[in-house]
């Protein structure tokens, strides 16, 4: 019988503590490979959003699910409404992103926001975070990432867990702060992309959408009309005796005046309507599921709100403005094929109204008394 030495024993032992320690290395670097390859396919989702709002459900639904937290929400600085405005021109009303917050600023949003320039990590403080995570009081750990483009903080992406060492101040942060830069970055580009794209179907003048989108929209809302059956109308605007204005006090206060009527029409109008420049001194307006006679009662709020004070210019003249109104409605047949023709006629026939309303004395709202009827 062969006894080993102890020199052999102790050889036999650091050999199997040697291939211990490989085997965790081989496990840890297996468990690294999936997890860069698992963050590259994460990145390569957000780099591949097509538009802003495929992009914020890419942020907060996909990276929610991807990393398998309880909480997930996007803080969003938008002082001047613009990405908002940007997100229902494309006819993403903001509300629907569950879990994006869009705030007027973010002063007092969180304690962390005095000084954020690398992800925080630590327990869920209710009065301290309850802004970030609105009505979520089960949360135990968090982690807050700032959003930073050109040294400004922008915003916030933030993690929210129920287990309270999900997230602590011993984990590293390295890959929470690359990720941040991700995203900042594929936000700003996002939003520019916006900005092109709205730049293209903007009336410069009133910041209203053109002719280009309106009848992009017309054929869209048609399309929805036919599903439901539901009525779509139509109100074409022109400004009374605009020429004069322009004769009379110069371009630039035309200008002012159109931009004055925009103002005063917007107020009256419902998210759901598309709004848009038609042309010179004319606007059109989509109004989805509308019957005539409420366009007609929302013509003449629009009427008045215009009439109801002059436009005053820059040297205090006053300029007294008025509009005139023609509406048009349709329910398109559910086996109409032809909607391009269809949208064509619903806008001549609101002209022919128009063209109706300015020879009975301008100021004044008409229809098709058939379709009222």
């Amino acid at each position: 019988m062969t006894v080993s030495s102890p020199k052999s024993q102790e050889g036999e032992q650091e050999n199997r503590r040697l291939r211990e320690e490989l085997a965790v290395l081989r496990d840890e670097a297996k468990q690294n490979s999936r997890i860069l390859v698992q963050s590259q396919q994460r990145e390569l989702e957000l780099l591949q959003a097509e538009s802003l709002a495929q992009l914020l459900e890419a942020v907060v639904q996909g990276l929610r699910a991807s990393y398998g937290v309880e909480a997930m929400t996007l803080v969003f600085s938008d002082p001047q409404h613009e990405v908002r405005h940007l997100l229902i021109s494309d006819n993403h009303p903001p509300e629907q992103f569950e879990g994006v917050h869009f705030v007027d600023g973010l002063a007092g949003m969180a304690p962390q926001f005095a000084s954020f320039y690398r992800p925080w990590l630590g327990p869920f403080i209710g009065s301290d975070h309850q802004l970030l995570f609105p009505g979520r009081e089960d949360l135990e750990s968090i982690a807050l990432l700032p959003l930073r483009r050109q040294q400004n903080l922008f915003g916030s992406l933030n993690f929210g867990s129920t287990e309270a060492d999900r997230f602590t101040r011993h984990h590293g942060t390295e890959f929470l702060h690359h990720l941040a830069n991700v995203v900042g970055v594929c936000l700003e580009n996002a939003i520019n992309r916006a900005r092109l794209v709205r730049s293209g179907l903007t009336d410069v003048l009133t910041g209203w959408h053109n002719r280009r989108y309106l009848q992009t929209r017309l054929k869209e809302e048609l399309a929805r009309a036919q599903r439901g059956q539901a009525p779509l109308s139509c109100l074409l605007m022109d400004v009374d005796h605009f020429k004069r204005v322009n004769d009379r006090w110069g371009h630039p206060a035309g200008d002012r005046v159109l931009r004055e009527i925009a103002e005063r029409v917007e107020l009256q109008v419902r998210a759901s309507d598309v709004a848009a420049r038609y042309g010179g001194e004319e606007f059109a307006m989509l109004l989805p599921n509308t019957p005539v006679g409420d366009a007609q009662g929302l013509a003449e709020r629009i009427r008045e709100a215009v009439a109801d004070g002059p436009v005053v210019l820059d040297d205090g003249t006053e300029v007294p403005v008025t509009v005139s109104i023609g509406i048009a409605s349709v329910v398109p047949d559910k086996g109409a094929s032809d909607l391009k023709s269809l949208g064509e006629r619903l806008i001549a026939e609101a002209d022919v109204q128009l063209y109706r309303a300015k020879s009975d004395g301008r100021n004044r709202v008409c229809l098709d008394v058939a379709a009222a009827g």
